[in-house]
């Protein structure tokens, strides 16, 4: 098994949101693990299930651990802040 799609990167997430299913908030994706159960950049012999959610930017492990945050994932950033010029 040698699929780049699954090794991980910010833009190898994106891409893989396209066909993800998304429920109860979350998208689930695969990703190639390390020994350690974290995601890995490049191939290895495991797969490990992930669930980005678009509301924080995150992603988490099977166990809901936070194993990635990245504010430019989160879709909803800044919303619902008071501006600068808010009474």
């Amino acid at each position: 098994m040698n699929d780049e799609r699954y090794a991980f990167s910010i833009e190898n997430l994106l891409r893989q949101l396209d066909s993800a299913p998304f429920e109860l908030g979350y998208y689930t994706v695969h990703f190639y693990v390390d020994e350690h159960g974290r995601p890995s950049r490049t191939p290895t012999d495991r797969m490990g299930t992930f669930f980005y959610s678009p509301s924080g930017g995150t992603l988490r492990d099977e166990h809901l651990n936070i194993v990635f945050y990245n504010a430019r994932l989160d879709r909803y950033k800044g919303y619902g802040r008071l501006g600068e010029n808010s009474p």
